[in-house]
């Protein structure tokens, strides 16, 4: 009895103080912008502990990863995703028929999707309670997926891209207001940043422009004015928020810019004066081109969109690639994002190869997608980075993706917090 109660005495200590060392063949350091050779990185519970030159001897008790093959680099960063839905014929008819449960199941799937394909951090931009939920129950450990910051319930106007009453016939068709997400004046723009608050939301995402999805007919017009969206993100920094803002035409880009929101999503019709602005006012740019590759490629399928939302698909999805292009050359700071859901959760890496065919970089194409995306999160300090005292996000490829960025594709290992969830 005494040998058994010493061993439960004894057994955290013994836990405590085990290591977990990554032997590294290459390491993509992406603040200098450079690849290393034979690192060892020693991860001790959530963090990053030392990196070290070589192939270090493990203590005892100490695991071993060999990484010696693969290119290793930090948890990748989404930072458009939509993780309550997925693309489908009878997208418009869901809302009638899944119940929040439902939505909540399919939501956990394409978590899991996500974080199996590299990414360990995403910011939703646009559901239900639902993801506030998931992205707890992920905090807890309850379930497995990337770590979430998400905006929860978009904030749009009347008839706007975030009104989910658009295109309802009027037995369901209501006025909806500042806790749906709908806002009309400067009183009920306060309240629909001071309800996120309320509801948990981590951030603040409005509906600057019409979208292509949605069922209305324009999808380029400004749908606020710039005080409204002033008043957002003046309410949104009282409560700590950044602001994102959907836009798609270069008026509603300006007003956005000139209000202070942190960073313009798609952005597809931005002209040489929106990137001046975002420039001068240090807003950051979230493409999402694969997401405009695919409206426009489902628009081909026969009905798979409404006739209204099709000639959108049609006209604003191909050009998001030039945008991206012109962006870039440009000096626009640019943060990865995809818009998953748009397009089917999992394929997000697919979004590297279409920003290096725009023209950037296969280094840069990572460093959107880790030190930018961490800086516009505003969690540089914890996330974005293989460095001593960060979180320890770590993910490998074989090849090596700032060579041939197609490489990213091969993605081997996924590591969070310290625990490995992909391992091949």
């Amino acid at each position: 009895m005494k040998q058994i109660l010493l061993l439960l005495i004894l057994s955290p200590l013994a836990l405590f103080g085990q290591k977990t060392l990554l032997y590294c063949g290459k390491l993509v350091d992406v603040k200098a912008g450079k690849v290393q050779t034979a690192l060892t990185i020693v991860v001790e519970g959530k963090k990053i502990q030392s990196i070290q030159p070589g192939y270090i001897t493990p203590g005892k008790g100490d695991r071993v990863i060999d990484l010696k093959s693969k290119t290793v680099m930090p948890g990748l960063i989404d930072m458009h995703v939509h993780l309550e839905s997925e693309t489908n014929p009878n997208a418009y008819l869901d809302r009638f028929t899944k119940n929040p449960g439902d939505v909540a199941y399919q939501a956990l799937v394409h978590a899991k999707k996500t974080l199996n394909v590299g990414f360990t951090t995403v910011r939703d931009l646009g559901g239900s309670h639902v993801v506030i939920s998931l992205r707890n129950a992920i905090n807890k450990g309850i379930v497995d997926g990337p770590r979430i910051f998400t905006a929860g319930v978009s904030i749009g106007s009347t008839g706007g891209h975030a009104d989910d009453a658009n295109g309802l016939n009027e037995t369901f068709k209501k006025d909806l207001g500042p806790e749906d997400g709908v806002v009309n004046g400067l009183s009920d723009a306060a309240k629909a940043v001071r309800q996120r608050y309320k509801e948990g939301s981590d951030l603040i995402k409005i509906t600057a422009t019409g979208g292509v999805l949605s069922y209305a007919k324009d999808g380029m017009g400004a749908q606020f004015t710039e005080e409204e969206i002033r008043t957002i993100v003046q309410t949104a920094k009282d409560y700590g928020f950044k602001v994102a803002a959907h836009a798609h035409g270069a008026e509603g880009m300006k007003r956005a810019i000139l209000a202070g929101v942190s960073s313009i999503e798609h952005g597809t019709y931005m002209t040489t004066e929106v990137m001046d602005l975002m420039k001068a006012h240090g807003t950051y740019y979230v493409p999402t081109i694969i997401a405009g590759r695919s409206v426009a490629d489902s628009a081909k399928i026969p009905n798979y969109y409404p006739e209204m939302v099709k000639k959108k698909a049609e006209s604003i999805g191909p050009i998001i690639q030039s945008t991206f292009g012109k962006a870039y050359k440009a000096g626009v700071k640019i943060a990865f994002g995809t818009d998953a859901g748009v397009f089917g959760h999992g394929k997000n890496l697919n979004e590297f190869i279409l920003m290096n065919e725009a023209g950037m970089p296969a280094m840069e194409t990572i460093q959107s997608a880790t030190v930018a995306a961490a800086d516009l999160l505003g969690q540089s300090d914890s996330i974005g980075s293989i460095e001593v005292g960060k979180l320890a996000d770590i993910v490998a490829v074989d090849g090596d993706p700032t060579q041939n960025i197609a490489d990213i594709l091969k993605m081997k290992f996924v590591m969070r917090d310290g625990k490995v969830y992909k391992q091949d």
